[in-house]
């Protein structure tokens, strides 16, 4: 029989974002969200590019070209972020609450209980129309607490959007 010398070693802390990493299944969002992200944002890269090119050319001088280049080298950055910044999208259902994370630097775990839920709002942008995807938006009486859900089929955000309206229906009865 072997005797222990000092309390029980104590498991691992569990980041405050991810603290049921064992218990929660994520469903991830659509890949496709990349492309819409991607032609989003390069969209708006273009016209501040055309504008310093514009720039540059009626006024001259090296300040426009200088924005160009930094422009540029900006533009790569958020471009290879763009990929795992979609990754890291994430939803999980569970018996009285929807979680929903997303973030690279700045991580956000957002917690919406069914019963706070006021509505629940399903858009799609033209972008996202042509990639067949949708955004489910949820409501809660708090602004601050709302959270969305970008990059879904629409079967899945329609789907999503009568479960959770469903939930929230009887999760509220009792308040």
């Amino acid at each position: 029989m072997t005797e222990q010398t000092g309390p029980a070693p104590r498991p691992e802390p569990v980041s405050a974002l991810e603290p049921w990493p064992d218990t929660v299944r994520w469903q991830p969002v659509s890949r496709n969200l990349i492309w819409v992200e991607l032609i989003s944002f390069g969209s708006l890269v273009l016209t501040v590019a055309v504008g310093l090119v514009v720039g540059s050319v009626l006024v001259g001088g090296r300040g426009f070209t200088v924005a160009l280049i930094l422009l540029g080298v900006l533009a790569v950055l958020r471009v290879s972020t763009i990929f795992r910044a979609v990754r890291a999208w994430g939803y999980a259902e569970r018996d009285n609450d929807l979680l929903v994370r997303h973030g690279l630097l700045i991580r956000r775990l957002s917690i919406v209980p069914y019963a706070r839920m006021q509505f629940v709002d399903v858009s799609a942008g033209p972008l996202e129309r042509a990639f067949g995807l949708a955004t489910v938006q949820l409501h809660t009486a708090a602004a601050a607490s709302d959270a969305r859900i970008p990059g879904l089929p629409p079967a899945e955000a329609a789907r999503l959007r009568d479960r959770l309206t469903a939930l929230g229906e009887d999760r509220a009865e009792g308040l």
